[in-house]
């Protein structure tokens, strides 16, 4: 049976597990944290623990009227049980009364998209999430002396340049915002 509780510090290697697992098969593969590290407050964190075990979570930090998912993932052995869903049931519910949207991003998934609109967010704005390698065009970077042109980097477009940055480089990804509007009741 699945308990949606809150976050406690003993939960950090299962929650860094699940994140790592859920993540793991998802264009966000590549967001590997080692330590789950402080998140902003205020937050909500929140956590699904079925058996002991940590197999889904849900992080939520705002401001005065606005919030954001900071992170929100299941482990891979406890998809299609509704778990995301019922983590972001119970984080609305504990969000303040002055919050008017809750957003989030996300890259090309079909699943993580299908699963923001069917929970009533709609898409509000994109860019792009570009990676280059080693092998790929070492045009433009520039680095400090006696360093060498970066091997790896990680870089944000505009939505407009999605074509000709596609055809530069492998990994390119449009990130999605999506915002939820809150009821002011």
């Amino acid at each position: 049976m699945v308990t949606i509780r809150e976050y406690q510090p003993s939960d950090e290697r299962g929650w860094l597990e699940c994140r790592l697992l859920g993540f793991l098969d998802s264009n966000y593969y590549d967001d590997v944290r080692t330590d789950r590290g402080d998140i902003e407050a205020p937050y909500i964190s929140l956590v699904a623990e079925d058996g002991g075990k940590i197999v889904g979570l849900l992080d939520i930090e705002w401001g005065d009227q606005s919030a954001t998912i900071d992170s929100i993932a299941v482990h891979p052995a406890s998809r299609k049980q509704d778990i995301a869903s019922s983590l972001l049931a119970e984080g609305l519910l504990r969000l303040p009364q002055t919050i008017r949207t809750l957003d989030a991003w996300t890259r090309e998934d079909n699943a993580a998209n299908q699963w923001y609109q069917r929970n009533g967010f709609q898409e509000h704005f994109r860019y792009l999430h570009v990676y280059k390698s080693a092998d790929e065009p070492q045009e433009g970077f520039q680095s400090p002396e006696g360093l060498t042109r970066p091997v790896m980097a990680f870089m944000h477009a505009d939505i407009k340049e999605e074509e000709r940055l596609r055809r530069m480089f492998k990994r390119v990804y449009v990130c999605r915002q999506y915002m939820l509007g809150l009821d002011e009741s």
